[in-house]
């Protein structure tokens, strides 16, 4: 990592005018043929509305999602997740096609960590190792020297030797449970994702008098004071597996986006999950980008391969070599 990091450009998002689509064509039915016509494979986070998941290929957290962008051998990849977990596709596939049902479909985040912001800031902490969340734009990605997912950043920064200080980036509260898993201090960018930061110990504590026999399972973007209830704090596939594999419990109140649900009641059937409440005045914790992928807009980006994801090789280059440290360590 550079004692003066390069600046790196925000890139443009396309803007696709959406053709109208009969409501009668069978979607699920279309989007399969297109799917071989094209030699394609979809890949979607668990936090996507459940028919997106059933009819994609492969279903998985950032981390799953990256090992299988970069083993895949399809054409075309269609990506139903946000914008910077298909931007890791396209760096890992330079010379395949990447598409994604909304280019809207951002991340809170990646958004609050420019590039540019960023590599001003990280001048402060010269010599410090850099690790950057996975939910980070790729000119973020390119400033960093390791990236992680919530799954593997407890291995990442324990790969790093202790006599090296760390930069963490960008959401403080994976950070500071990292910190807890590890004890390494590490310096903190102050970001947070809007729907694990609206979990309330007070609407939590609620819900737990309701259901006084569930087990809290919380994801590590929580605040520190939710996950002090926890009885299982991990990622989002964690957080599956725990529901799955916990045969002593039948009752959870899960503690990240809704869309976990779909696949903690596919894979164990009777088991009761409820999602913790936000504190925003809804009763679920839905991410409103991941919600703007669509059957509609899949079926669109499949048959025009629109909007496309492109990344400028030369960038691609600088945020490939993070990208696969991490994928080295498993």
């Amino acid at each position: 990592m550079p004692a003066s990091p390069t600046p790196v450009p925000v890139l443009p998002l396309p803007i696709v005018e959406r053709e109208a689509i009969d409501p009668g064509l069978d979607l699920a039915a279309e989007i399969d043929r297109l799917r071989r016509a094209r030699r394609a494979v979809i890949l979607a986070h668990f936090y996507q509305d459940g028919e997106v998941q059933d009819i994609a290929d492969f279903v998985g957290d950032s981390l799953g999602l990256s090992q299988q962008a970069a083993a895949t051998d399809a054409e075309v990849i269609a990506f139903c997740g946000v914008h910077f977990m298909a931007e890791t596709a396209k760096i890992l596939n330079m010379g395949k096609t990447v598409v994604m049902p909304d280019t809207d479909a951002g991340c809170s985040l990646a958004d609050r960590c420019p590039p540019d912001v960023f590599a001003e800031w990280l001048k402060q902490y010269p010599g410090h190792a850099v690790v950057s969340y996975i939910n980070t734009s790729v000119g973020v990605k390119a400033l960093s020297d390791v990236i992680c997912t919530s799954t593997n950043a407890v291995r990442v920064v324990e790969s790093i030797p202790r006599d090296r200080p760390i930069v963490f980036a960008p959401d403080r509260h994976l950070g500071r449970w990292v910190m807890k898993q590890t004890g390494r201090e590490m310096v903190l960018w102050p970001g947070f994702c809007v729907v694990h930061e609206q979990f309330t110990v007070r609407r939590i504590l609620k819900l737990k008098e309701e259901y006084p026999e569930a087990r809290l399972i919380a994801h590590p973007e929580c605040e520190q004071s939710v996950l002090d209830l926890a009885d299982y704090i991990g990622s989002t596939n964690q957080l599956i597996q725990h529901v799955v594999n916990d045969r002593a419990h039948d009752t959870f109140i899960v503690a990240t986006e809704m869309g976990v649900m779909h696949q903690m009641r596919k894979l164990r059937p009777g088991v009761q999950v409820i999602g913790a409440p936000p504190d925003s005045g809804c009763e679920c914790a839905t991410c409103p980008y991941m919600r703007l992928n669509t059957m509609e807009k899949l079926y669109l980006a499949l048959k025009n391969l629109q909007p496309e994801v492109t990344v400028p090789a030369d960038l691609a280059a600088r945020a490939r070599l993070p990208i696969e440290r991490m994928l080295a360590l498993g």
